[in-house]
């Protein structure tokens, strides 16, 4: 293996730093006792109230816009699920900037003003300014769900997607801080379908990014809303409602355009109420995998059979359904090494009493439903679970979690009061072999605070190493979050760059080894809930210090491996694929 060109710069230098994203996971097989002499707990002067653990800044950051979701008597789901957001540095300034998608009206669910997207540009001081209008960014085509980030053309610009009904959008960022909308010539409208979440992700591995869209059911607001009520009061009905779309695939044709393949690929089969995705390399196989979380549908595991077909294999990993074999109502979705051996766990948000799911990967099938056992199934008994994301808040080497939840029935409380309609975020803390316990009470004001929450994404917005937040909520303002704790111990950040490979890198498989650590991290596509996060790699190493030698190997998405040397800790590394002739 050769080593690879790498360019570092440090965080005291934000001013040229290029990105960071997903994160962390530690080898547990370690005991805790040497979890202890690795990773000390942080001490606190004594007099000194500590700093929580995250400070919400959505006000002194200037972030004023509000989502407007067409509330209406006719009380079409839609309504309640909308609220994608999207960490980019659309301007490669070296600051992840922030994309609001709204949703939209409904036909007796009028705005008062015109409706806008924002893209609040990142100042660099802790401050954002919305330049959408002038960005093309701002016009409301469809009814907005969600948002994925990617460089689908490799010309080194982040481009975007936007789902919806009744069509999706691709904006195609031009590198001079405006975008202009492609979808036509793209063939991306996805037209008449009730598309959420989505995921890029490179499937035949060609080096240009490939799109699955998760649809969630038929949807028209020409006809009668289906009508239901609680305790005489008109309110949503159930899923069940609302009849299952297929998935929808589309292959890069590598010169701006995409062809649908969902029929040849075999995900036109699928047919259920699809709400969350990540693409991620689940079978250890070298190529790209989708897990999907659905709604009262049973949920996918869908293996790539490297021929440009998936097979599911969900019963066989028993992931599907719950013990009683019924599906369960999953939105959000997520994977990472939460126990430190190596392969991708899953984490998969659901509705009130059915408890959000932690699946662990043993590396043959079934999963182990580890939900009980990692003491996820007690502080999530009662939400309805959205966004989700595996997230090393404290850059201690191991995988934590960050939820938020909100409610969809108005009078759920009158049903059940133990049940609520707004309901609170959620952060748990992993203290290894993927047991967490619920720090919430101290992770700041936005955790004891109740929201009707959506969508959540997770970057380095103020680059200097600690993993920050954001999350939207129905009809409100979006939630801001700044990392208070993360800087406390050493990291490392990584920004891939393709060459052969997407130029994203997509699919690559990272694992870092450190004194006696050994993390690995993958660049997954999609997602938590209709959002898209910070691309970079962020290694949390708890109290390592410079003296210890730190390497990366990179398996890149076109099965390439480098190993980058002696990287130096606490700054990120632009890390370019080398490609020998």
């Amino acid at each position: 293996m050769k080593p690879l060109r790498i360019s570092s710069r440090k965080a005291d230098s934000p001013d040229q730093l290029p990105f960071i994203s997903s994160r962390r996971h530690f080898l547990c097989a370690l005991s805790a006792a040497a979890i202890g002499q690795f990773f000390p707990p942080t001490l606190v002067r004594a007099g000194t109230p500590p700093k929580p653990i995250f400070s919400d800044i959505t006000a002194e950051a200037g972030l004023t816009w509000r989502q407007f979701n067409g509330f209406s008597p006719d009380r079409y789901l839609i309504e309640t699920m909308g609220g994608g957001v999207g960490l980019l540095d659309f301007d490669d300034d070296g600051w992840l900037d922030i994309f609001l998608l709204n949703g939209g009206e409904t036909p007796r669910g009028r705005s008062e003003k015109s409706l806008q997207n924002a893209l609040y540009r990142n100042l660099g001081s802790g401050k954002f300014v919305d330049v959408a209008v002038e960005a093309g960014l701002s016009r409301v085509k469809s009814y907005g769900m969600g948002v994925a980030v990617a460089d689908f053309d490799n010309d080194g610009h982040q481009d975007i997607f936007i789902t919806g009904f009744p069509n999706c959008t691709l904006y195609h960022n031009n590198g001079n801080g405006t975008f202009t909308d492609v979808t036509a010539d793209a063939g991306l409208q996805n037209t008449g379908r009730w598309a959420s979440s989505a995921a890029w992700f490179d499937y035949d591995r060609d080096g240009f990014l490939d799109l699955v869209v998760c649809n969630y059911a038929e949807l028209s607001f020409e006809g009668v809303a289906p009508k239901c009520e609680y305790v005489n009061v008109r309110t949503y009905c159930e899923q069940r409602a609302y009849q299952g779309m297929p998935l929808t695939i589309y292959r890069n044709n590598r010169n701006g355009t995409f062809t649908d393949v969902s029929r040849p690929s075999g995900l036109d089969r699928f047919v259920g109420r699809a709400l969350g995705v990540v693409a991620i390399d689940i079978d250890d196989d070298g190529w790209p995998d989708l897990f999907v979380a659905r709604d009262a549908s049973p949920n996918l595991l869908l293996l790539n059979k490297h021929d440009g077909t998936f097979v599911d294999a969900g019963l066989e990993a028993e992931i599907a359904f719950d013990m009683n074999g019924n599906a369960r109502a999953g939105m959000g979705v997520d994977a990472g090494d939460v126990n430190g051996d190596g392969r991708p766990d899953v984490v998969v948000t659901n509705f009130s009493f059915e408890f959000h799911s932690l699946f662990l990967n043993r590396g043959v099938f079934p999963f182990e439903d580890w939900t009980r056992a990692s003491h996820l199934a007690g502080p999530t008994r009662a939400d309805v679970g959205w966004g989700v994301r595996f997230v090393d808040f404290d850059n201690d080497g191991l995988l934590d979690l960050m939820i938020v939840n909100g409610h969809v029935i108005e009078v759920i409380e009158s049903l059940q009061p133990q049940v609520k309609y707004r309901e609170q975020p959620l952060l748990l803390h992993n203290l290894g072999n993927a047991v967490f316990e619920d720090v919430s009470f101290k992770a700041g004001t936005a955790f004891s605070q109740s929201y009707l929450a959506r969508g959540l994404a997770i970057g380095d917005w103020d680059n200097d190493g600690a993993p920050d937040a954001i999350f939207t909520c129905i009809g409100d303002r979006p939630v801001l979050l700044r990392n208070n704790v993360g800087q406390k111990n050493s990291w490392i950040g990584l920004r891939l760059v393709g060459v052969k490979s997407n130029r994203d890198a997509i699919g690559a498989r990272l694992t870092l080894r450190g004194g006696v650590r050994k993390l690995t991290r993958w660049l997954s596509g999609g997602s938590s809930y209709l959002s898209s996060h910070d691309k970079r790699i962020v290694f949390g190493l708890g109290n390592l210090t410079s003296s210890h030698p730190v390497d990366v190997e990179i398996v890149w998405p076109n099965g390439g491996t480098q190993v980058a040397s002696a990287l130096e800790i606490n700054r990120y590394h632009r890390i370019v694929e080398q490609v020998t002739k």
